[in-house]
């Protein structure tokens, strides 16, 4: 406690040896401590970051088509054209990213994201509509930065996972600010994303600055994860040749779980409103705020595993798992056995048991089960962009091929996709590592 004490004396001053009070507790604190000021820094950050991507999802634009397509279509298209184009850009910027310039550029990019939607909201539709793919280019990269604080630890597990869990959490927070803002404020459709983001924009320099003073990792995270440092052409080449066929399984499962994520964040609007829960704000919050404890309670217990490899297996285990869940709840949703709401909390519980250990721990234990020195952020932005590629691709089958197949029919059909090929196609990446694990070691 007296650490603590002397850090509120001191937080406006910077050490002789030019490191910031804080970064200097931290060094200092014991990981428990560590661990709680880095979690909440990271959770809240990217919560606020995330309103200025999602909170949109929470209007409906009813009634208004372009070219035979719903205008709230058009809208997710070109954001996810832009956020998976970012990924693809992520794979190169943010492998070579240096610690130095995170802050910076998750600063720049926010910045950028927020005025698309000042810009959007002065502009008459359709002809806004190209200001959906400006947010979503410059948010797409602001995952790796915020990982890269995190990646690398003994904790990363916990971290990790706190991190992850913000955007279940903030999902449903930031849909249910933006229905308030309309239903109870009065603003319309169209300048409510800008207005979300002028709530969110101080807490979000808040946090940046308390995250950014997270010191690197300690020798004793290097020797038990690996060290990780920037990676150039040549290596991540290696790195691709060297777990191709894994890497192709699971960037296959991933697109599966990025599809029906995408699904459920940008249209859960509509299958709500379907399933009668229309006028209800707080059930976007209601059924996400179980699904983000339950996923940071099962996240975070696989610190305690030490064996990497060990970890890299259950992290599979989990991931499939999830893909079952997905399956079974909605055959008991489809059979009147459980109410929406519960089946909205089991597949998001089983969506997330997949897509978060991608966002956080599955690819830190596949460094540092198989030693290599690198990052995440590498190979996390080859998943990621594949991910969205799918993700729009789906988008563009379903409007111009089946669009007057309703959302919460797509929304079904997905879940018994994802839960059969997903299961498949993880059990065979959970099969090639292990053998290449025990030919190599």
């Amino acid at each position: 406690m007296k650490a603590a004490g002397n850090l509120s004396a001191t937080t406006s001053k910077v050490s002789s040896s030019g490191e910031h009070p804080i970064t200097q507790w931290l060094r200092q604190a014991n990981g428990f401590w560590f661990t709680i000021y880095t979690s909440i820094a990271a959770f809240c950050l990217y919560t606020c970051v995330y309103a200025f991507r999602k909170t949109f999802a929470a209007a409906s634009f009813e009634g208004i088509f372009y070219a035979g397509v719903s205008y709230k279509v058009w809208l997710v298209i070109f954001q996810v054209v832009g956020y998976g184009m970012s990924k693809f850009i992520g794979i190169k910027v943010i492998s070579e990213l240096k610690a130095h310039s995170r802050s910076v550029g998750i600063l720049i990019l926010v910045s950028i994201a927020g005025a698309s939607w000042l810009l959007f909201a002065i502009t008459p539709a359709p002809y806004n509509i190209i200001f959906l793919f400006t947010n979503g280019l410059p948010l797409g990269m602001i995952w790796g930065m915020v990982f890269g604080y995190l990646e690398g630890r003994r904790m990363t597990e916990v971290l990790g996972a706190s991190l992850s869990v913000s955007f279940i959490f903030s999902s449903g927070l930031c849909r249910s600010t933006g229905a308030y803002l309309i239903r109870d404020w009065g603003v319309s459709e169209t300048w409510m994303p800008f207005v979300t983001c002028c709530i969110y924009s101080i807490p979000l320099l808040v946090f940046l600055y308390l995250l950014d003073k997270v010191p690197p990792p300690s020798a004793r995270d290097e020797q038990l994860r690996t060290r990780r440092q920037p990676m150039d052409l040549s290596e991540r080449k290696k790195f691709i040749t060297t777990f191709l066929p894994g890497i192709i399984l699971f960037v296959l499962g991933y697109m599966l779980l990025t599809i029906f994520r995408d699904f459920r964040d940008n249209f859960s609007a509509e299958v709500w409103k379907t399933l009668g829960y229309g006028n209800s704000p707080e059930i976007f919050t209601a059924t996400e705020v179980p699904v983000s404890i339950a996923v940071l309670i099962i996240m975070g217990s696989i610190m305690i595993i030490r064996n990497n490899q060990l970890a890299l297996m259950i992290n599979h285990v989990i991931i499939i798992a999830g893909m079952i869940l997905i399956g079974i709840s909605t055959f008991l949703f489809e059979q009147h056995i459980i109410t929406p709401p519960v089946w909205m909390i089991l597949i998001g519980l089983g969506l997330y048991m997949g897509y978060v250990p991608f966002n956080s721990i599955f690819f830190d234990r596949l460094i540092a089960a198989f030693q290599y020195i690198g990052t995440v952020g590498f190979i996390m932005y080859v998943a990621d962009s594949f991910g969205y590629l799918g993700s729009v691709s789906i988008l563009f089958f379903k409007e111009f091929g089946y669009a007057s197949v309703s959302w919460l029919k797509v929304f079904i059909y997905s879940g018994y996709i994802i839960s059969a090929a997903g299961t498949l196609l993880i059990a065979g990446s959970m099969l090639y590592f292990h053998l290449k694990h025990k030919r190599m070691y």
